[in-house]
């Protein structure tokens, strides 16, 4: 198989575990929200880091760290994570609206993201300190 469709699969793979999930959370985060002020929609880290982790847990994967960036213009939620190990690791870049919307989620190899970039270098740092 080759690896885009490798890539392909595990993107779609993760996406699909990650509807549920972000349907739940978010709808949940949403009424709290209009109950304290009914026109704010933004997403909290909290928030985010629950719906990721709840899904990279569904599909084995490891969470390498998130933050909280502005990309072209618009303040986003990113979580860089891993599947796999070894030769079969693959790195993933989870992106979300702060003020709400759609998951992203791609491989750093095709994202254009420029968080996407650190992922794998960061997991190598870790391996590296796990190792000493």
């Amino acid at each position: 198989m080759d690896a885009q469709l490798d890539d392909k699969a595990l993107e779609n793979t993760l996406a699909e575990s990650l509807a549920d999930l972000v349907a739940a959370d978010l709808v949940a985060a949403d009424v709290a929200q209009a109950d304290l002020a009914p026109d704010a929609k933004t997403v909290s880290e909290d928030e985010f880091v629950e719906v990721v982790g709840g899904a990279l847990e569904a599909v084995g994967g490891t969470l390498l760290f998130k933050m909280c960036v502005e990309n072209e213009g618009e303040a986003q939620h990113v979580a860089a994570a891993s599947v796999g190990d070894g030769g079969n690791r693959q790195f993933l870049l989870l992106t979300l609206p702060t003020n709400g919307g759609a998951l992203k989620v791609e491989t750093t190899s095709k994202s254009t993201n420029p968080v996407a970039g650190i992922a794998a270098a960061y997991a190598g740092l870790m391996d590296a300190f796990q190792a000493a």
